[in-house]
């Protein structure tokens, strides 16, 4: 698979999603219930961050019983990160941050991958190495919505996928730039719900954010830049 295979292959994943939760999995039996019930609500690309000791055994029960969900992993920020994300059969990989070294490696992995950025020297370098689809992280602290609008001045090809600090209210905002392919949020599987595996709960959360696609901003209309690479 070449490098713009795997963009393009990415980008349809992102394009398609609305929502992507990240998803933070303290108990490897918990794995399973969860993916069923955010698919069962019509989320099917999955992020499981790589912050537990059960992460990518998760990965691996939810590439074999939950086969309509798309699983990522989260949190990638070395090599070998990238490496373990690939044999745990990880459709695509994210990260927080983007050193050269990790940018070098993506380039090499057969794994499609989103890079974290922050600033337009991020994109800059993350362009460079070949990805035109990244992830705004912590978005909220970036800038948010007035970053991404001015980041599609200079940078019309890149399009976004904004993570932290975003919940089911500004999502409409973002999601109605047309450089956002998407939002990231860990609202659909908040603590509270996961350690009482309320899974009925948690669908609802899933309906509500897979409903966003249809649902006009609450602010103004962004005005349109010149349309993305997708």
């Amino acid at each position: 698979m070449t490098a713009a295979t795997r963009q393009e292959q990415l980008a349809a994943i992102f394009k398609a999603a609305t929502v992507i939760p990240v998803l933070t999995i303290e108990r490897l039996e918990d794995a399973v219930p969860l993916a069923r019930a955010l698919v069962g609500g019509g989320i099917r690309s999955l992020e499981i961050t790589l912050r537990t000791p059960v992460a990518l055994d998760a990965v691996r029960a939810i590439r074999r019983e939950v086969p309509q969900a798309l699983v990522g992993v989260g949190t990638v920020t070395t090599a070998d990160d990238l490496r373990a994300a690939g044999a745990a059969g990880a459709l695509f990989a994210v990260s927080p941050g983007a050193s050269p070294s990790l940018l070098s490696a993506a380039q090499r992995a057969g794994l499609p991958f989103l890079p974290g950025v922050m600033t337009p020297s991020d994109v800059i370098a993350a362009r460079e190495a070949g990805f035109d689809t990244m992830k705004l992280f912590p978005a909220a602290q970036a800038g948010g919505i007035g970053m991404l609008k001015a980041l599609a001045g200079p940078f019309p090809q890149a399009a976004f996928c904004p993570t932290g600090g975003i919940d089911l209210a500004v999502a409409p905002d973002y999601l109605a730039l047309p450089n956002v392919l998407c939002v990231g949020g860990s609202w659909l599987a908040p603590r509270t719900l996961m350690a009482a595996r309320d899974w009925p709960a948690i669908e609802r959360l899933a309906r509500e954010a897979a409903a966003l696609g249809d649902r006009e901003p609450s602010g103004p209309t962004p005005t349109p830049t010149k349309p993305c690479a997708r």
